[in-house]
C-alpha cells in the first residue's frame, strides 16, 4: 500500500510538472521578441553605418577625381570650368558638383590658382571667384556669408582702384593677365569658373 502511495504521488507530481511546463509563459516570448527587436535594430544600425561608410567612399574617390583632373592647393581641390557662364550660373554648377566658387584664402594660394588658371584656360582668362557685394554694396562675402579677410583687389590705377564698379559690379574676378590681381564686374557677364572642393 505504502508503495501504491509513492507511485500515485510520484504520478500526481509527474502530472503537475508536465502541465507546467505545457503552459505557454507570457513574459518568455516577450523577451525572445524583445531580443529580435534588438537584434533587428543592431542590424538595421549596421546597415546604415556600413551606407554611411560607402557614401563618404564615394565622395573620397569622387574628389580625388576631382583632384586628379584639377589642383590640389593647401588642403583644397580646384578644378576649371573653361564654359563661360555668368556669375549665379557658375556658381550653381560648382554647387551642383559638390563645390563652391574658388576663394583663395593667402597670397600663395592666390598665386597657385592663378597659375593653375593660366595653365588650363588660358593665360589671359578671368575667372569668377566665390567673392561677392551683392548683399550690402562694399561688404565682400565669400559664398558662406562670411567676410572675407584675403583680398588682392587690383590698386594699380590710382584714379580707379579696385573695387571700383558701386551697384552695377557685385562681382569679383580674378585676372589672369593682371598677375592674379582681382577687379569687380557685372555678374551677368559671362566668365570661366574654378570649383573648389574642401578635402576632409
Amino acid at each position: 500500500m505504502e508503495f501504491k502511495g509513492v507511485f500515485l504521488l510520484l504520478g500526481i507530481l509527474f502530472l503537475v510538472n508536465g502541465s507546467f511546463q505545457q503552459r505557454p509563459s507570457k513574459k518568455k516570448p516577450m523577451k525572445k521578441d524583445a531580443g529580435k527587436d534588438s537584434a533587428i535594430e543592431g542590424l538595421q544600425k549596421q546597415i546604415n553605418d556600413i551606407v554611411q561608410e560607402l557614401n563618404l567612399l564615394k565622395e573620397q574617390q569622387a574628389l580625388q577625381t576631382v583632384c586628379l583632373k584639377g589642383i590640389k592647393i593647401h588642403g583644397k581641390c580646384f578644378l576649371a570650368d573653361p564654359v563661360k557662364k555668368r556669375y549665379h550660373s557658375a556658381s550653381e554648377d560648382c554647387n551642383a558638383l559638390g563645390g563652391v566658387l574658388s576663394t583663395p584664402m593667402s597670397e600663395d594660394e592666390n598665386n597657385q590658382l592663378r597659375d593653375y588658371i593660366r595653365q588650363s584656360i588660358g593665360s589671359n582668362e578671368q575667372v569668377w571667384l566665390g567673392i561677392n557685394d551683392m548683399a550690402t554694396e562694399g561688404k565682400w562675402m565669400n559664398q558662406t556669408g562670411s567676410s572675407v579677410f584675403y583680398k588682392n583687389w587690383d590698386t594699380s590705377n590710382p584714379r580707379s582702384p579696385q573695387p571700383d564698379g558701386s551697384k552695377s559690379q557685385n562681382c569679383a574676378v580674378l585676372s589672369g593677365s593682371s598677375g592674379g590681381k582681382w577687379f569687380d564686374e557685372n555678374c551677368r557677364d559671362e566668365k570661366p569658373s574654378v570649383c573648389q572642393f574642401n578635402i576632409v
